[in-house]
């Protein structure tokens, strides 16, 4: 596994090496060409890491709550270009560090200081959010700390959610006299339902991870950062065994009904896909053979 800072994420290009797991399956990395392990000082802009079709992008500005800025923003629109051209791509998690914190903090939200920037972009967070929502691979948020301000809209943003106990979720927007973004409301809403959204913006109390759970936000708590990282491993490696075909498409399709876009001729464009593929066929001979399927994104 190799791990990259933004800053030098253009000169880098992805590598196949064969993997042990099986035959047919190939392990990606991240390098600069030269096969060198790449470090990062303290505080950077996201970290990444790839490794097996899992893509781990990590909030790496921990001494300042891994606060967002516009270096961040930019970082994170460019990666997901990346990962969106790059079919190796399955799943995208997203973390933070949170070494040194008293109390672990995902990320404080963006960075308020620079509001009043002069390149600052009032619709970019925006634009980043709603990127990440419409990743071509799946994205699981792994909230190792407690998420606050904007940062909430990229947990919600992700497909699923595992959190470690004792974390929090608020959303300050009104007690900062700010009007939140369309799309970050409408995700409130279709993630939290209508109530958990005005609980969050009408009063801007936090949320525990028992009462993200009670509304179907959490795929689980996990007790210890350990727990965490090991049901992170677990839910990705059954999504990178699914259909990456499949998936995909029906990530799509729902977005767009979750979003009131749906496009039922798009749909049925995507179920045709799908049953006229060669991995709707393989899965169906590895179904009758009882074994695990081999399957290729087509």
């Amino acid at each position: 596994m190799h791990r990259v800072g933004e800053s030098k994420m253009n000169a880098f290009v992805l590598r196949k090496t064969s993997a042990t797991r099986g035959a047919g399956e190939d392990r990606c990395q991240l390098t600069d060409g030269h096969n060198r392990r790449m470090n990062s000082p303290d505080a950077t802009t996201p970290r990444i890491e790839l490794e097996d079709g899992v893509v781990t992008l990590t909030l790496n500005r921990p001494a300042h709550r891994n606060r967002l800025e516009d270096a961040d923003l930019r970082a994170l629109m460019q990666a997901f270009d990346r990962f969106n051209a790059d079919p190796q791509v399955r799943v995208v998690v997203v973390t933070a560090n949170t070494t040194g914190q008293p109390r672990p903090v995902f990320c404080a939200g963006y960075h308020i200081g620079d509001f009043d920037g002069p390149d600052h972009d009032p619709a970019m967070f925006e634009r980043v959010a709603d990127a990440l929502a419409n990743l071509r691979a799946v994205t699981v948020c792994a909230l190792n700390g407690s998420v606050h301000g904007g940062a909430t809209d990229l947990a919600l943003a992700c497909d699923l959610r595992i959190a470690l106990a004792g974390i929090e979720l608020r959303m300050p927007a009104t007690a900062l006299g700010l009007h939140y973004y369309p799309s970050g409301l409408q995700r409130y809403v279709a993630r939290l339902g209508i109530s958990g959204a005005k609980r969050a913006f009408l009063t801007a109390r936090p949320f525990s991870a028992q009462q993200l759970m009670a509304l179907g936000a959490l795929e689980e708590i996990a007790p210890t950062p350990e727990t965490l990282q090991a049901s992170v491993r677990q839910l990705t490696s059954e999504i990178c065994a699914l259909a990456p075909l499949a998936v995909q498409t029906t990530k799509q399709s729902l977005n767009e009904i979750s979003s009131g876009r749906m496009d039922l001729a798009a749909m049925r464009g995507r179920e045709q896909l799908t049953a006229s593929s060669h991995d709707f066929a393989e899965g169906r001979r590895a179904f009758q053979e009882k074994r695990t399927p081999r399957f290729r994104a087509e």
